[in-house]
C-alpha cells in the first residue's frame, strides 16, 4: 500500500503548493483550448494533482485511499501479483479517459478550466464495484447501499448534471472516469466480464 500512500500525499502537497502559488493552477489546470491549440498535454495529467480548496482535495483523498486499497487487493488477486501497476495504470489512464469529452466539446473555449482527480477517484470506485457489486457503500457515513446500487444511481446523477450545467463540478469527468473504471478490468482479461455476470445472477 506504499505507493498509494505516496500517490495521495503527492497529490495533497502538490494541491496545498497551488493553493498558495496560483501560478501553478493557471500553468497546469485542465484547458481544452490550450491543450489543442498549444498542445500543453502534461496538463491531461497535472490537472489531478491539483484541488480547489481543501475540503475538495481531503474528501478525493478520503475516497482514493478507502477505495484503493480494495482495488489493489483485487487487481493483485486477477493479474498475477501486478496490483501495484495495475493500479498506477487505471489512475493515470482514467485521468486521461475522463477529460476526452471535455476535451473535446470545449476544445475552442479558452475560458474552461477545471482541476481535480474526481475522474480517477470515480474510476477507483467503480474498479472495485465491478469486482465486488453488492459489497455495502456507506452514504454520508450512514446509510448502506450495495456498490451495484449506487453506481447505477450515480451515473444517471452525473449525466442529469452535466447535461443540466448548473454548478461548477465536472460532472462529465465524474460519469466517464465511472465508465472506464468499470470497463478496465475488462480491457485486460475479457473474462472477468462473466465473472462480474455470475456474480449479479443469485440477486437477479
Amino acid at each position: 500500500m506504499n505507493v498509494l500512500i505516496i500517490l495521495i500525499a503527492a497529490i495533497i502537497i502538490i494541491s496545498a503548493t497551488a493553493f498558495s502559488q496560483t501560478t501553478l493552477l493557471y500553468r497546469y489546470q485542465f484547458n481544452a483550448y490550450q491543450i489543442i491549440h498549444r498542445k500543453q498535454y502534461i496538463r491531461l495529467i497535472s490537472h489531478g494533482f491539483l484541488h480547489g480548496s481543501w475540503t475538495h482535495l481531503l474528501v478525493n483523498m478520503f475516497v482514493l485511499h478507502s477505495f484503493g486499497r480494495a482495488v489493489i487487493y483485487h487487481l493483485n488477486d486477477n493479474f498475477e501479483g501486478r496490483g501495484i501497476p495495475m493500479f498506477l495504470l487505471l489512475f493515470f489512464s482514467s485521468l486521461i479517459f475522463s477529460s476526452l469529452y471535455s476535451l473535446i466539446k470545449e476544445k475552442d473555449n479558452p475560458h474552461y478550466n477545471a482541476i481535480g482527480a474526481s475522474g480517477a477517484v470515480s474510476a477507483v470506485v467503480f474498479t472495485s464495484i465491478f469486482f465486488s457489486p453488492y459489497s455495502l457503500l456507506y452514504i454520508f457515513f450512514a446509510i448502506p447501499v450495495p456498490g451495484i446500487v449506487f453506481g447505477v444511481a450515480y451515473l444517471i446523477y452525473s449525466r442529469v448534471m452535466a447535461q443540466r450545467n448548473v454548478d461548477n463540478i465536472g460532472h462529465d469527468a465524474h460519469f466517464w472516469g465511472a465508465v472506464f473504471g468499470f470497463i478496465f478490468p475488462i480491457l485486460y482479461k475479457p473474462s472477468l466480464f462473466i465473472d462480474f455476470i455470475n456474480k449479479l445472477m443469485p440477486f437477479l
